[in-house]
């Protein structure tokens, strides 16, 4: 018996991942394939473009396949009967649950999995061959970007040479309370040994009444700044968990601490996602197709599972922003709609 509810949801579920996958790989490969043909990579770049988008789309796709195929498979259950035989079987929905749970767990890591360890790798490898096959004009009118390190602002032009690498670099060292007390102007900062050596740097130290000028042939900048979060930095593709702690602790950072914060949270919340689409799914397998109610409540478990992803989207950028605890933006979603289906399966089961 647990052997056939997985069979058949988990059948349904790939399905809906798959569809999902290639429904979003279509879309993302409209926008770039125009370019990546005019840079000449050919079908080879199209196919090494969607090999690096696949990890984070299957994170994205993950909780609303779990959501459509749990509805699939759950209706197909009771619409032939299956559900009703089970019960009159002595099952209560409550095991039927138990039985689908791993299907939803199995999602669940593997979006895990993806977001934390592969997705990460994916897009700075994906970064690093967009920015390598840019023609020579398209890296020349690279903008310079600010960012904060602690509590001094850098800006600096990204090197098409690599993330060892930065140009026209200009360091504002600031007090705590934000008072500018040094800046140092160098043409390039180059990484290595664990530090960033500046070209011939012009320094400027700000005293109360005077300001004192110098200029070295190289100066070490020594900040906890690495290569991996300069290619965040300029990447902008979505952070990794490393990512976050390194922007907490100062490494380097072009958001308010809120939106790392909440990031974290998220980080952990997300995989939840994949149970709560298949909590919110349960009704379905319950509901009496029979007497027309079966279609009423699939929409009803649909509209959940859909409202759950604008609600928890909106609590998301609430805590990014700042005005919510970053642990209640990330949580709230899932912790409402969790006990929202776990009411109405204690509902169902009277």
């Amino acid at each position: 018996m647990t052997g056939h509810i997985t069979k058949v949801v988990g059948f349904q579920i790939l399905a809906a991942l798959l569809v999902l996958v290639g429904v979003l790989q279509v879309l993302d490969l409209l926008d770039v394939t125009t370019e990546i043909v005019q840079r000449q990579l050919g079908p080879g770049g199209v196919a090494w473009y969607s090999l690096l988008r696949l990890p984070r789309l299957v994170e994205q796709s993950a909780p609303l396949a779990v959501l459509a195929g749990a509805l699939f498979g759950f209706t197909r259950l009771a619409r032939n009967s299956e559900v009703t035989a089970m019960r009159a079987a002595g099952m209560s929905g409550y095991r039927l649950t138990a039985m689908a749970l791993p299907l939803a767990g199995a999602m669940m890591l593997a979006q895990l999995l993806m977001s934390t360890l592969v997705a990460p790798a994916a897009d700075q490898t994906l970064a690093r061959w967009w920015r390598d096959t840019a023609p020579a004009a398209q890296r020349a009118a690279t903008e310079p970007r600010t960012f904060r390190i602690g509590t001094d602002i850098v800006v600096a032009t990204p090197s098409p040479t690599g993330a060892e690498r930065l140009d026209g670099v200009t360091i504002y060292r600031r007090t705590p309370d934000g008072q500018l007390i040094q800046t140092i102007a160098a043409r390039t900062a180059v990484y290595r040994d664990g530090a960033w050596a500046l070209a011939q740097p012009q320094v400027r130290t700000v005293a109360p009444g005077q300001v004192q000028t110098g200029s070295a042939s190289e100066l070490l900048w020594r900040t906890d700044l690495a290569p991996a979060e300069v290619e965040a930095i300029f990447s902008q593709t979505q952070i990794s968990p490393g990512v976050a702690v390194a922007a907490l602790e100062g490494a380097g950072s072009v958001r308010p601490r809120s939106y790392y914060q909440t990031q974290l949270q998220r980080f952990a919340a997300d995989p939840i996602a994949c149970v709560v689409m298949l909590l919110l799914a349960v009704p379905v397998a319950l509901a009496n197709f029979r007497s027309g109610r079966g279609g009423v409540t699939l929409v009803i478990c649909l509209a959940a599972g859909l409202l759950f992803l604008v609600i928890d989207g909106v609590f998301t950028a609430i805590g990014e922003s700042g005005l919510a605890p970053a642990w209640l933006a990330a949580w709230a979603a899932p912790v409402l709609f969790s006990a929202a289906g776990v009411s109405a399966l204690l509902n169902l089961e009277g």
